[in-house]
């Protein structure tokens, strides 16, 4: 399984991003996309997750009500959309799959598939 993540750049606090993550090659029933950020000097945090038919969702709760994921079935693309960005948003972003999954896990470790991260930078 191949992920490739997309869409960050530069913004001031309070602008919008729209994150990509095409999913290419064999992927298993039932699995999970998650994005996870990482900022420098800190650890990979969970950041929200859909399972393979869009039916369950999860966000962490320092992000809820700023962020929303959905999936582009016809594209094989999970979104992530970010509003009312700050500068503590700022961070390399990654999506993930899981091989199989129930649920949507928050911790990195059920992640096996990684995308190669896309930049997000916020400026006060």
């Amino acid at each position: 399984v191949q992920l490739q993540a997309s869409g960050g750049g530069l913004v001031q606090a309070g602008d919008s991003l729209r994150l990509s993550c095409a999913i290419s090659g064999r992927t298993f029933t039932n699995y999970a996309v998650g994005w996870f950020r990482q900022a420098p000097g800190k650890e990979r945090e969970f950041v929200a997750g859909i399972i393979s038919s869009g039916r369950s969702t999860r966000y962490a709760d320092s992000l809820k009500g700023r962020v929303a994921i959905s999936r582009d079935n016809a594209k094989n693309t999970v979104i992530l959309q970010m509003n009312s960005l700050k500068p503590e948003d700022t961070a390399l972003y990654y999506c993930a799959s899981t091989r199989g999954s129930v649920g949507v896990p928050t911790m990195v470790t059920y992640y096996f598939d990684w995308g190669q991260g896309t930049q997000v930078t916020v400026s006060s």
